[in-house]
């Protein structure tokens, strides 16, 4: 037995779950599944199974379902039973609670009612892919699943060309060739990325190259299991030094130096300091002799 039955506090206890390997589970999250008074689950089936494994016993608790098509009805239940006093752990289905997950609301409702929430961290696909991909990762933007009709995906992607980050996103094995291709044509095929798929799983496999060398190796060679695509950040253009001027001097009609220097440099890739320099010499030059 390596968890601990504990007195757990009234309220919601988000728990993450493995996205693959099962002994990814954390003890604190195995005390809690061993101390909650409730269960809840995205899918019942899955921690279920998940207890078993680790040895957990029910103990004659019921696992109550909490999914996107049940939330409705199932949420006043188990808001009512934290309000009894009772303590509710929730895990999704893999991962960490409310990354792509239905939970939010949940959480969100509890809090309005003044019910304590907390939670034990744990794994997560995304971070996890980004840690092995070798994509800057001192910024990054998760933005879930892509919408499914082409012109909302077109929109989608497009709003992402100007983030200066590492753009991470979840996709089915199914459409992901389509995405790489629609990819390309929103953001730039050049645009650096990584393809990870089945992480801590048997098969894991990270493949790597630009959108364009992702999307054609993909056209004959399909794949399996579940999917993060990163894609790394926009390239900053070349910017001569009459159009930084230029841009500069727009800025600060609303701002500060400090401010107009700062929006700039981050806009072009440049040192603040630099920027600063130049709109302190803008100013100056403005200024009544």
């Amino acid at each position: 037995m390596i968890y601990q039955v504990k007195h757990l506090p009234a309220g919601l206890h988000f728990l993450a779950t493995p996205i693959g390997n099962a002994r990814d589970i954390t003890l604190r999250a195995l005390d809690i599944l061993a101390s909650a008074d409730v269960l809840a689950a995205e899918d019942t089936r899955t921690l279920r199974k998940l207890m078993e494994i680790h040895g957990v016993p029910l103990n004659g608790r019921h696992i109550y379902a909490y999914h996107d098509h049940n939330g409705a009805q199932a949420r006043p239940r188990l808001i009512a039973l934290m309000q009894e006093g009772k303590s509710v752990a929730y895990a999704s289905e893999a991962g960490t609670p409310l990354v792509a997950d239905p939970g939010f609301v949940l959480c969100r409702e509890a809090l309005a009612q003044g019910i304590p929430v907390t939670s034990a961290p744990g794994p997560s696909a995304m971070i996890a892919a980004l840690t092995i991909s070798g994509l800057p990762s001192d910024r990054f933007l998760f933005a879930g699943f892509p919408p499914s009709s082409r012109g909302a995906r077109l929109k989608f992607f497009t709003s992402f060309a100007p983030v200066q980050a590492t753009l991470g996103f979840y996709e089915s094995p199914k459409r992901i060739h389509k995405t790489l291709g629609e990819l390309c044509e929103t953001l730039g095929g050049n645009r650096p990325a990584a393809l990870c798929r089945e992480l801590t799983k048997r098969f894991e496999e990270v493949r790597k190259g630009s959108l364009a060398e992702l999307e054609e190796s993909l056209r004959d060679s399909p794949v399996k299991g579940e999917i993060v695509l990163l894609v790394g950040r926009a390239e900053h253009e070349e910017i001569s030094e009459a159009d930084l001027e230029a841009d500069l001097r727009r800025a600060l009609e609303t701002m500060s130096v400090k401010d107009a220097a700062a929006e700039v440099a981050e806009k072009h890739g440049l040192k603040k300091r630099d920027a600063y320099q130049m709109a302190l010499a803008i100013t100056d030059q403005n200024s009544p002799q």
